[in-house]
């Protein structure tokens, strides 16, 4: 029988709320919505989408790395957005991280988001 493991890492926000940075269950990682918070101060980041988006990434890349995954082996994502006008800006940040091996995705425009931040993205991956 196979048995989840709670992933955490002091490279990603701590948890805002009862749920873990991420879960992994055999070869299989679920990463909990990961928000633009600066792991250190826990606080939002400053700036607009692109700035925001580049958070939300780096935090979502440090829990796949301690869960022994990667950009490469991520399958699925969900992004959620404030504002499908800021699509494109989010694109071009995302596009960076997933620039081989593009997983499959769903991109849903929010009415609002934990601590009123602009995008949130989570994730399903492997380890090798």
């Amino acid at each position: 029988m196979t048995t989840k493991t709670i992933i955490n890492t002091e490279k990603a926000p701590a948890a805002i709320g009862p749920y873990s940075q991420a879960n992994q269950l055999g070869n299989l990682v679920f990463t909990s919505g990961q928000i633009p918070l600066d792991p250190v101060s826990m606080e939002v980041v400053a700036g607009g989408v692109t700035e925001q988006a580049e958070q939300v990434m780096k935090n979502l890349m440090a829990v796949l790395e301690e869960a022994g995954a990667s950009a490469k082996t991520v399958v699925k994502t969900t992004c959620f957005i404030k504002d499908m006008n800021d699509f494109v800006a989010f694109n071009e940040v995302y596009g960076k991280y997933f620039a081989e091996l593009a997983p499959a995705r769903s991109c849903i425009e929010v009415a609002r988001l934990p601590k009123d931040v602009l995008v949130e993205v989570e994730a399903v991956a492997y380890t090798a």
